[in-house]
């Protein structure tokens, strides 16, 4: 097993003991029988079936089309080719989820990872089985695999994971640091640069008075830096009172997995900051 693969797992099991210890990684508050299966579904398979699927079409395709270029960027410099996965796959995965808040179709791909009412480790993973297939910056990281960037990838994915990971957890390690004052200006730099469990707790909270709530922003995933420099930014330094998204219509087990395959309850339009859904 890959040391990378090895690091991920540790990472999501790391987080996933301290929810155990601290939160009951088990039993949320308002989770229902779906959340679990819809949780264990997505993540077996994207992991087993999805994302090693992508990197090696992706790669294949890549191989057709110019297999002159193979291996073509192997000596490239480390930062440079950091600077492409950054921009090919985090950026384009920011634009992907705001995409996804904003295109009705889209949005019922997404809203499997809305469904949950509470935040959790459990989360990462969870969306509709089509969603992480369609994803472009898993198609074109496969690219620079193929390019020759395998090596940057297998680092860049474990510290993107970390980052994620905590984002989503329930316990919050950025809460102690914000009561640190003199921390403060380091916490400004960190916040605004990677995502954090107060800035990415906030694109899940449920209602839209709620201050801490910014369910229309916050998208980020490794760097929160894109929320910023693309005007979707909030940062409260503090954690919505609930989570989920108001007036959201129930969905089926089928409709979060699987939609359009069980269309059931078809959401017309992305819901959020107030909206009420329309149920076909």
């Amino acid at each position: 097993m890959p040391a990378s693969t090895i690091a991920i797992i540790a990472i999501y099991f790391g987080f996933a003991a301290l929810e155990l210890w601290r939160s009951n990684l088990f039993s949320k508050e308002e989770q229902t029988r779906d959340d679990g299966i819809v949780e264990a579904v997505s993540m077996v398979v994207l992991l087993a079936f999805t994302q090693p699927m992508v990197l090696f079409s992706s790669a294949a395709l890549a191989g057709l089309v110019a297999p002159q270029y193979e291996g073509a960027l192997v000596g490239i410099n480390v930062f440079a080719a950091i600077g492409l996965f950054l921009i090919l796959d985090d950026m384009m995965q920011y634009w992907w989820h705001r995409a996804s808040h904003t295109f009705p179709w889209l949005y019922n791909l997404h809203r499997a990872h809305h469904n949950a009412k509470y935040m959790s480790v459990r989360l990462v993973y969870r969306n509709n089985l089509f969603y992480y297939a369609m994803m472009p910056g898993i198609w074109l990281s496969g690219v620079l695999i193929y390019l020759g960037l395998g090596w940057v990838y297998a680092g860049y994915i474990v510290v993107k994971l970390l980052v994620i990971t905590g984002a989503h957890s329930d316990v919050a390690w950025d809460k102690p640091l914000y009561a640190i004052k003199w921390l403060s200006p380091v916490m400004w730099v960190v916040e605004r640069t990677i995502s954090t469990p107060a800035t990415h707790h906030a694109h899940h909270g449920r209602h839209a008075e709620d201050e801490a709530t910014h369910y229309k922003g916050n998208y980020g995933n490794l760097l929160f830096f894109w929320d910023v420099l693309f005007g979707t930014a909030k940062i409260t330094r503090s954690y919505p009172k609930s989570y989920g998204v108001e007036n959201l219509a129930p969905a089926t087990l089928g409709q979060q997995l699987m939609w359009p395959v069980f269309p059931e309850n078809k959401i017309e339009k992305p819901v959020g900051e107030g909206a009420t859904a329309e149920v076909a």
